[in-house]
């Protein structure tokens, strides 16, 4: 027997029609290049993005096509969001910190229609254009008045193409499996790879992030995304805050200006924010130099690399709560969230600090667990560590035009590539990629343990932990380590020394090399694989032949 309940589609465009009924006068605040900042509310940014759907029909477009972004986080890239997925078709969102062969493959992997490119982004686009036959239409986004010089093909004035259109356009109802958005791994290991997410899907995932013990977005809230709205829809924070009725921030081009950044902050009293932790060491930085304060934003989500405890401790001092989260691409991005702050009491110092330094606990809706080199389930006793599979409504289950994955190999979960711990109470810690992974004279080493200790040393900026040969052990850890721009004196012997009672002895790294910079993804992850390239002929001390 079924129950007896509607059956109401879950689709983007019913964040539009909640939106412009209930929060329709809160605002939208960017950060252009081509005006001052600019201001809006959701009704009215509707209203544009109704127009702007009602001109892409005239494209003569079918369900499912693809229209490319190359934008930074503002109200136009935000409108495109909405129109493209609402119309029926694919919103792809492309990262252009990628190198430019990436950016043509994806481009034709996607078989994009149209392109909409911020201003800052023509001179790129004219480097692919000759290598992207699909595209037919180039989109900028800006006015008249401001359209630069360009080489480009069929290039479209975006406000000429919003002006053109009907603020009374009407979506037709699309089915909430219907593909909405699609965004590209980082492609460290080969080619990037396209994830396609469905209207249901995002609508769950951004129903998730809004809980209080995961981004906890409600209508009080300031919110300011500076993870990237080309990085996995900014982490679902466009569709979070205007079903939640939050306050929206878009920093557009300055999300790297830390002081910026503190400054944005304080003008508009932003509550909540959400970046990789570079960023955050930038504000920062700032703030101790200037004397400056955030005083209106009481919480900060971190993630897509490691979270030192130096920052999280450096924003105790600000009554800024900072939670650790974890995803990926393929999640939507969301798998857990680190919400401890609120048990703080129920630890001792030593035990909170390693608790608040894990990735969290899943959140309602996605499942996961941890697997030895057989597939065998391992226990949640905070020891085993394996690799860590997930499932839920918002994972994908498979790539777009890729079937049969290795990471869909065991049926229903997705290998995440992670080798993981999950303690009793839940909480899970990375302790590894499955490719970074140290094995020392047949024991595991976890690399970032490593990294998290030595990144707590008020003398370092940035450290990265390799497995390199060895003649005894098979492989040992090599610490590779930035200083930080006023700690040029730190010396190998007091960064080993620094590790003494703070991790296994026996994982403490056999040497320390200084480099000015540690290679980067273009979603700021470190690039192991080009240390180990940059480390290949490195011999440790005392093991010359």
């Amino acid at each position: 027997m079924n129950g007896l309940m509607m059956n109401m589609q879950l689709s983007i465009a019913s964040i539009v029609e909640h939106a412009e009924r209930i929060n329709g006068d809160v605002e939208i605040v960017s950060v252009m290049g081509d005006q001052p900042r600019h201001r809006y509310t959701y009704r009215e940014a509707f209203a544009r993005t109704r127009k702007l759907s009602d001109s892409m029909a005239l494209w003569g477009l079918e369900q499912g096509d693809r229209i490319a972004t190359l934008a930074w986080n503002d109200y136009r890239h935000f409108e495109i969001y909405y129109a493209a997925a609402c119309s029926g078709y694919v919103c792809h969102t492309i990262n252009p910190r990628l190198f430019p062969e990436q950016l043509a493959y994806i481009i034709n992997h996607a078989e994009d229609r149209y392109v909409c490119i911020d201003p800052d982004f023509v001179s790129l686009a004219e480097s692919l254009v000759d290598q992207c036959p699909t595209v037919q239409g180039w989109v900028i986004m800006t006015s008249e008045e401001d359209m630069p010089e360009t080489r480009l093909p069929n290039v479209i004035c975006y406000e000429t193409l919003v002006a053109a259109g009907n603020e009374a356009f009407q979506w037709a109802p699309l089915d909430e499996n219907a593909a909405c958005a699609l965004c590209y791994t980082s492609g460290t290991t080969g080619n990037p790879k396209g994830v396609l997410y469905s209207h249901r899907s995002t609508i769950l995932h951004a129903y998730a992030a809004m809980m209080p013990d995961a981004l906890g977005i409600s209508q009080r809230d300031v919110v300011m995304p500076i993870v990237p709205m080309f990085h996995v829809n900014a982490w679902g924070n466009p569709y979070s805050c205007p079903m939640a009725g939050a306050k929206l921030v878009l920093p557009g081009n300055r999300m790297g200006d830390g002081q910026f950044m503190a400054t944005l902050i304080n003008e508009e009293g932003v509550t909540l924010s959400a970046g990789v932790p570079t960023v955050w060491l930038g504000m920062l930085a700032h703030l101790k130099a200037s004397g400056d304060d955030v005083a209106s934003l009481r919480q900060i989500i971190v993630g897509g690399a490691a979270c030192p405890l130096s920052i999280m401790e450096d924003f105790d001092h600000y009554g800024v709560e900072v939670r650790v989260g974890w995803g990926m691409t393929e999640m939507s991005p969301l798998g857990t969230v680190n919400a401890s702050m609120g048990s703080r009491e129920g630890f001792g110092e030593q035990a909170f600090a390693k608790v608040r330094l894990k990735a969290g606990r899943q959140i309602f809706g996605v499942e996961m667990k941890i697997v030895d080199d057989e597939g065998h389930d391992l226990p949640w006793d905070g020891v085993a560590f394996g690799s860590l599979l997930v499932r839920g409504p918002w994972v994908c289950s498979s790539y777009f035009k890729l079937e049969g994955s290795d990471a869909h190999a065991h049926e229903g979960w997705f290998e995440t590539g992670d080798v993981a711990t999950i303690d009793s109470q839940g909480y899970m810690a990375i302790t590894d990629r499955i490719k970074d992974v140290i094995k020392s004279g047949g024991e595991w080493i976890s690399s970032i343990e490593v990294e998290n200790a030595a990144t707590d040393h008020t003398k370092v900026a940035e450290a990265a932990v390799i497995g390199h040969f060895h003649p005894k052990w098979s492989e040992r850890p090599l610490l590779i380590v930035v200083r930080g721009s006023d700690s040029q004196d730190l010396t190998a012997e007091e960064m080993l020394a620094w590790f003494d009672g703070k991790i296994a002895k026996w994982w403490t790294p056999d040497a320390v090399e200084f480099i000015d910079e540690l290679p980067h993804t273009a979603t700021g992850k470190v690039q192991k694989v080009k240390l180990r390239q940059m480390f290949k002929d490195y011999v440790f001390p005392g093991t010359e032949a």
